[in-house]
């Protein structure tokens, strides 16, 4: 029997706090939410972890036996320590999955994985959400019809600042005329990302059926099951090559 999916729910967990809204969507914080639909699945298990806690939770051994880290970041992007970023980075390098939530496009470890700008148009109004599912086939889209709505969302619109994505799952239509593409996935080095458009903290996204769908789907995906640390050998050859020889017969003294 294979080991389960070892998954870190990191949150900022900063408008809930302060927002009562927020509070009642979410009582227990959004990152407890997710954790929640995400434990349902015998083969994950759960850990969470917050932005005012020592070294945001992501200390000691946490990104050790971590899989898939999942984030989800918004009012507080610059208060998340460069080192914490740094230690994340290397981890996804090395193999670990990273699902980057909503707001998180413009964390510090998604614009450090991308090399771009992350930025983008948006509108918290009354918009209707239209999400397109462009792979069907696609191990993250499995479940999803050809698309599913959310009633209510902030608006998202091009042009978003990433890269051209290796993967583009879903594209998004909104009531008032924008589109965005909303699900998209990158290879870094030997790790996997997957940024997810939908979240915004004052609906109840990650209550819908669909939504967890997609995360679930994408923490299986994400889920490379090898960490393989960065290095750089030197490295002899396999056979000798001809040019050795010849090499060797060379004389040194006086030769230009």
């Amino acid at each position: 029997m294979s080991s389960p999916i070892r998954v870190t729910v990191w949150g900022e967990y900063r408008h809930e706090k302060k927002n009562p809204k927020v509070a009642e969507i979410y009582p227990d914080g959004m990152h407890n939410t997710i954790a929640g639909f995400l434990g349902k699945q015998t083969d994950f298990t759960l850990r969470t972890a917050t932005l005012d806690q020592p070294e945001h939770g992501l200390g000691g051994n946490v990104l050790d036996e971590t899989d898939v880290l999942v984030w989800w970041g918004h009012m507080a992007h610059g208060e998340v320590a460069d080192e914490v970023v740094a230690r994340v980075k290397t981890r996804v390098l090395e193999g670990m999955g990273l699902i980057v939530l909503h707001s998180g496009h413009y964390a510090k470890i998604f614009k450090a994985l991308m090399g771009t700008t992350c930025s983008l148009k948006w509108r918290e109004s009354t918009d209707k959400e239209r999400l397109w599912n462009l792979m069907p086939s696609h191990p993250i889209t499995q479940g999803i019809g050809d698309y599913f709505e959310i009633p209510q969302e902030e608006m998202y619109g091009e042009p978003f600042g990433i890269p051209t994505p290796d993967e583009l799952l879903f594209v998004s239509w909104f009531t008032g005329g924008e589109v965005f593409r909303s699900g998209a996935t990158w290879y870094r080095g030997n790790g996997r990302v997957f940024y997810f458009r939908p979240g915004h903290e004052t609906y109840p996204t990650y209550h819908q059926s669909e939504v967890q769908t997609v995360i679930t789907n994408a923490v299986r995906w994400a889920h490379t099951g090898v960490r393989i640390a960065d290095v750089c050998p030197n490295s002899p050859p396999l056979e000798p090559l001809p040019e050795d020889a010849e090499a060797a017969s060379r004389p040194t003294e006086g030769f230009k």
